[in-house]
């Protein structure tokens, strides 16, 4: 499995949490509820935390490696460089 799909899936763990906790914090108002919620962002936090991890794990090894202005501006700073 791709680690850009562990990343992505990752992701939509953390949006569906963030999603159950707003629904048990907009339609109930009980006491239970509110732990659900509670319970809901604590799982978005460590979805969060897992995935800031990974990311850099994956970054150190070199499984991912940064695309985009920034990459190339570094890239031709470098060739400048050399």
């Amino acid at each position: 499995m791709s680690i850009k799909l562990f990343f992505i899936i990752v992701f939509v763990l953390m949006l569906v949490s963030l999603g159950i906790a707003l629904f048990n914090l907009v339609r109930h108002k009980e006491q239970e509820h509110s732990t659900k919620t509670a319970k809901a962002l604590t799982y978005r936090m460590s979805f969060s935390l897992l995935l800031f991890v990974l990311l850099f794990v994956a970054y150190t090894t070199g499984m991912i490696k940064p695309q985009g202005i920034g990459a190339r501006i570094q890239q031709l700073q470098q060739e400048k460089i050399q």
